[in-house]
């Protein structure tokens, strides 16, 4: 077979996806993730014949997507999703959202039924002909650019327009539709091109204006005459490479550093300029930092609302500076251009001299593991029956639930942060582990640390995971509850399959617990659908792969021993622990509900006004309603 990467410069003619294979292959494409089909599959023989890029086939496209988006961010190149037509391309929806919130640089091919069969009631159509809809007007929302392939001469000037809308800031999605005799067409060439400068590993361009003059000098004149500034640093510090560059403005000023949910590897998390997290899963000591603050730093985020989440009153008595391509949400100082380049001129003007930040309180440290043995018996609920709903006019109460062999999540955390690699990789998906997760384990020094906060979806972590493993080889820990499993966990399938680094612990509580705390604490009641009978994830993960090194953590000693085990085989491994349902997370909206739960009210205790406390009860102690 001939590679398409080394073709003489006479022209010549190839079939269209033989091309396309091996444009990705020169664009430092080195995965393409997808589910194949009838129309689609001539491209996943091109990328077979080609040789240069590898396709791993996943079990569910959402799940490519989060592949891809996983490989985007863990190697800041571009992430490519390739998947047939019908339904197989609406699966893609969810995680082209993702990638459009987050800014995330991903190419999604998408084949199409033959030209000749549009509007004619062809099997999957979508060419909006014929009384079918237009997968343009579907993409069009969650993506950068969007275009149908209508013949094969206008491929390299689609796809240039494809690659440049999604490496460009903002960054995002690109969705190139393929219909299955354009992709078996021959294309004409030319001769090749020179390859994208800076080599096949170059970093997605950003384009964006210079600096304004201006601007620069009314930031550097605010930061020159601020006594306490804290900047809180975002997602758009590791999509643009610039840790570097905000450690060294940080040292410059003095400041305290705080991050967003979704940045957690922002900033090295045990230097003591670290403030904690921000938000609505973070820390109180971010607001505290921040109400001290002469001027407050927003490099990389514009800061939403789960980022700011209790700090409106604090941000609006404070001056902020915005630092990025993008305006913040707040009311600001902006001073927009690449980020790298921002950070480094600001300091760049700024005193060279270090300076120490004032004293602060700090986040709150992950518990140490306890490596005693807990009594691992298990009540397992009834099949057949359902908790009470309470009615509407009744004090909210929650059905008894037997706590004996459950790990609080502080202390799982704990030893999960004992365990991981310095260099590894974290995806930490939705629910109650995410926000124990993000609140207590802190971030490794040399690895990503990846919350997919855009739309929140469940089940994003284990394609994301498996994405980010294939591409950098690295150890990859996936966090992620039983909710989130039971959604696109056989993603492991994958993981088995290609033999990727991937740790998978999973957080069972038999529950979608944080809608039924929503329920008992908002909604009067827990209605009992959100609580479910005991589900024995490992025995089922073990029977289905028996190649996976599969443990049941009983204790924190048991999980950090199963995953110091893990971190030194080569391929995937598997760990199931169980969880309290009623242990309330880190979330700030039901701080006051933690308080009342943990602290002894009789007589007139009862009637007293809830107030917040520095730090929520949940993380001095284990919590539990009911």
């Amino acid at each position: 077979m001939t590679s398409t990467t080394s073709r003489p410069a006479e022209a010549e003619a190839t079939r269209l996806v033989d091309y396309l294979a091996g444009e990705l292959a020169r664009s430092g494409v080195t995965h393409v993730f997808g589910v194949g089909g009838a129309n689609i599959e001539d491209l996943y023989d091109a990328v077979h014949r080609g040789g240069a890029v590898r396709a791993v086939v996943a079990k569910h496209e959402f799940s490519a997507v989060t592949m891809a988006d996983g490989y985007a961010r863990t190697t800041r190149r571009l992430g490519v999703v390739a998947v047939t037509s019908g339904g197989g391309a609406m699966n893609l929806l969810p995680g082209l959202a993702e990638a459009h919130a987050s800014r995330v640089p991903v190419l999604a091919l998408v084949g199409q039924p033959p030209t000749g069969q549009e509007g004619l009631g062809a099997f999957q159509d979508s060419s909006g002909k014929g009384g079918s809809f237009d997968a343009r007007d579907v993409f069009g929302p969650v993506s950068r650019f969007c275009a149908r392939v209508e013949d094969a001469d206008a491929l390299p000037e689609l796809l240039d327009r494809a690659l440049t809308a999604a490496r460009t800031h903002p960054r995002g999605p690109a969705v190139l539709l393929l219909p299955k005799d354009v992709q078996q067409a021959r294309l004409p060439l030319p001769g090749r091109r020179p390859a994208p400068a800076g080599g096949a590993a170059s970093a997605p361009a950003a384009s964006v204006a210079r600096l304004d003059p201006a601007g620069l000098t009314s930031v550097t004149q605010t930061l020159r005459g601020a006594g306490r500034v804290l900047v809180i640093a975002g997602e758009g510090v590791a999509a643009d490479d610039a840790r570097a560059e905000l450690a060294e403005l940080a040292r410059r000023l003095g400041a305290w550093v705080a991050v967003t949910p979704d940045a957690k590897d922002v900033f090295d998390n045990r230097d003591p300029r670290f403030a904690g997290v921000a938000g609505v899963m973070g820390h109180s000591n971010v607001e505290d930092c921040l109400r001290r603050a002469d001027v407050c730093v927003l490099a990389g985020t514009r800061l939403p609302l789960v980022a700011r989440d209790g700090l409106d009153q604090a941000l609006a008595d404070t001056e902020v500076v915005c630092l990025g391509p993008e305006p913040a949400f707040v009311e600001c100082t902006a001073l927009g251009g690449d980020l790298r380049e921002v950070l480094r001129t600001v300091a760049g003007r700024l005193p060279p001299l270090s300076r120490s930040c004032p004293r602060h309180a700090g986040p709150l440290p992950a518990l140490a593991p306890d490596p005693a043995p807990r009594n691992t018996a298990r009540t397992v609920p009834p099949r057949n029956t359902a908790p009470a709903v309470p009615p509407r006019n009744t004090a909210p109460t929650v059905p008894p639930r037997s706590t004996a062999g459950t790990v609080p999540y502080p202390q799982a955390l704990a030893a999960v942060a004992a365990a991981l690699p310095q260099d590894a990789h974290v995806f930490v998906d939705a629910g109650n582990a995410g926000a124990g997760a993000i609140h207590h384990l802190p971030a490794p020094r040399h690895g990503r640390f990846v919350v997919a906060l855009g739309m929140g979806g469940m089940g994003y972590t284990f394609g994301a995971g498996i994405g980010a493993a294939l591409a950098t080889g690295r150890r990859t820990y996936v966090l992620a509850g039983d909710g989130a499993f039971l959604m696109h966990g056989m993603e492991v399938h994958t993981a088995v399959e290609h033999a990727a680094p991937v740790t998978f612990v999973i957080f069972n509580n038999n529950a979608h617990a944080m809608c039924a705390l929503r329920e008992q604490f908002l909604q009067g009641g827990i209605r009992g659908d959100d609580l479910f009978g005991r589900t024995d994830i490992a025995a089922a993960m073990a029977a289905a792969f028996p190649s996976l090194t599969v443990s049941h953590a009983a204790d924190a000693a048991q999980l950090h021993k199963a995953l110091l085990e893990g971190n030194e085989g080569a391929g995937p491994t598997f760990v199931a622990l169980e969880c309290d349902p009623q242990e309330i997370p880190p979330f700030r909206s039901f701080r006051s509900f933690a308080e009342a739960a943990a602290a002894p009210r009789t007589g007139d205790a009862a009637d007293r006004p809830e107030t917040e406390s520095k730090e929520s009860p949940h993380e001095q102690a284990i919590v539990r309603i009911g």
